[in-house]
């Protein structure tokens, strides 16, 4: 009888090992799943997409070296962009001058490094207030909808009713030529465009459960919106914003071409583009080289949004 017990005993503690162990195997599981999954988030996979596509790795990292470019500009220029020396005016492409000087004897090569500055900064500016101001408006017009959506809705058709360029030139003959102006200029007439994709996605965001149950809940209007559609809506604002900066660059070089942006002696390539076309004929490499600053520029913004559109946007991946 005690020998049967002493089985028994044995046998449920046994049994209990090896539900212990499979507990704890279980554990290791979770946890070996749980990381996978992790890595395998949204932003990895996205990332994984977008380092298989070697023309917006490449348009990465020109953005970055033009971004490090404007950053130390003062340590790159190789002159003062603004230093005029007469006795050198218009001369050809040297071992001091690589690009060349301008008709004030100015070497061209530091101006191109300095409008670097100037055009990034207008891009960079610009859209992020047309982003702010996008947003808002988007977010607005889908959560809300009834006569709000209308009045942003129609807001949204006048101002994309104008030629883009026209009415930037009207908006910069208001407010005068500048830096500062150009900023708001540019980001007042460039929100159009992200304010309807955003009340595209929020609209159908609405609509999901949970956005649902939040509002039943009793959530906060501005709670639901900065904790739930903001960060269903970022991957459209890094793709709307990087599609927008070219824009925006290409934007400023117009009204500076025409003498409505950037005023000298600043350095931009829109202003340096249009001084240079007298000399066009006699001293080609005055307007090339910052016609090329701008094509390079605008070309790489172009591609690395068509890249992350094609890593971040869902249907592009299917």
């Amino acid at each position: 009888m005690a020998l049967f017990a002493s089985d028994k005993k044995s046998k449920k503690v046994q049994q209990a090992e090896r539900v212990a162990a499979s507990a704890v195997q279980a554990q290791v599981n979770e946890r070996t799943t749980g990381s996978k999954k992790r890595a395998e988030s949204y932003w990895a996979v996205s990332w994984n997409i977008f380092k298989k596509n070697k023309l917006g790795m490449f348009c990465l990292f020109v953005v970055a070296v033009l971004v490090l470019v404007a950053l130390f500009a003062p340590l790159l220029a190789p002159y003062n962009p603004d230093a005029q020396s007469l006795a050198d005016m218009l001369q050809e492409p040297s071992a001091a001058h690589l690009f060349g000087t301008d008709e004030f004897g100015r070497d061209i090569l530091s101006r191109v490094i300095y409008g670097c500055r100037v055009s990034l900064s207008v891009g960079v500016v610009s859209q992020l207030l047309a982003l702010f101001i996008g947003f808002f408006a988007g977010v607005c017009a889908g959560y809300f909808g009834g006569w709000v959506d209308a009045v942003i809705s129609f807001i949204i058709q006048v101002f994309s009713s104008f030629p883009f360029l026209l009415f930037a030139i009207v908006v910069m003959f208001v407010m005068g030529p500048g830096l500062t102006n150009l900023y708001v200029a540019l980001g007042l007439l460039m929100w159009t465009s992200t304010a309807r994709l955003v009340r595209g996605d929020v609209m159908r965001l609405k609509g999901s459960e949970y956005i649902q149950s939040c509002i039943l809940s009793g959530g906060k209007s501005w709670r639901i919106i900065m904790k739930h559609l903001l960060p269903n809506c970022v991957s459209t604002l890094i793709i709307v914003s990087t599609l927008g900066i070219p824009n925006a660059i290409l934007s400023e070089a117009s009204l500076s071409f025409l003498g409505l942006g950037v005023q000298p002696p600043m350095s931009s390539w829109g202003q340096m583009i249009s001084a240079s076309q007298p000399y066009i004929q006699s001293n080609t490499n005055y307007s090339i080289v910052p016609g090329l600053a701008v094509i390079i520029t605008v070309m790489a913004f172009n591609l690395l949004g068509d890249a992350l559109r094609d890593a971040l946007d869902p249907k592009m991946r299917s």
